[in-house]
């Protein structure tokens, strides 16, 4: 299986977990199951409609292929169902998080880049393919945006974007390049789920 088979997969993977992890969401608001299926929809394939609409790239990916529909909803469905037993493993789906985070910047860059060769351009567009369909999901269930959160989230997608860019300008490979920049993303992700690592806040001042 090449690097572009193994991407595909955990795209799907990753769109479903972020399913979940809007699902989860409709599940402490109490909604019932066709809001569990919107917000699943917009939590999976939401970063990815925000890129394609930026860029130009239309139709976006999910009207190419309707598969990223069907998986966001049966997903969402699914945790209608399973929320209890899906919530009591959120350790699991947070590390999977991870994962959809990772892929989901490289190849948030990799469409930026078939548009355009600005590398601030790239990393934005990696790291809203990575973030806004969460962003998506708070607005609508009425919570407080991860990506205003001190949580290294959004950060680990730009540095993996980031990371991917310089590996190509080293000229070694779009497939090595893409790997460093998944492994350095997760790494960067992991590490603050691990050690409950947070960006510094701005704290109260002193009056003057």
């Amino acid at each position: 299986m090449n690097l572009d088979s193994v991407i595909s997969v955990l795209d799907m993977l990753g769109i479903a977990v972020f399913a979940v992890s809007g699902a989860l969401v409709a599940a402490r608001k109490e909604m019932d199951i066709v809001g569990f299926m919107l917000i699943g929809t917009v939590t999976g394939i939401g970063g990815g409609t925000l890129r394609d609409l930026l860029l130009g790239a239309t139709p976006v990916f999910w009207v190419k292929q309707p598969a990223y529909v069907l998986i966001t909803i049966g997903a969402s469905a699914l945790t209608y169902f399973f929320a209890r037993f899906v919530a009591s493993r959120m350790r699991w789906l947070t590390w999977a998080d991870a994962v959809g985070l990772s892929v989901f910047c490289i190849i948030g860059a990799e469409a930026a880049r078939a548009v355009t060769d600005n590398a601030v351009i790239i990393v934005v567009m990696a790291m809203l393919t990575a973030t806004f369909g969460g962003i998506l999901r708070d607005i609508l269930c009425g919570e407080f945006p991860l990506l205003l959160k001190p949580e290294i989230y959004a950060t680990a997608a730009l540095v993996g974007a980031a990371a991917y860019l310089g590996l190509l300008g080293l000229d070694v490979g779009r497939d090595a390049a893409a790997i460093g920049g998944i492994c350095l993303a997760f790494a960067v992700r992991g590490a603050a789920i691990a050690f409950n690592l947070k960006l510094p806040t701005y704290g109260p001042r002193p009056p003057t």
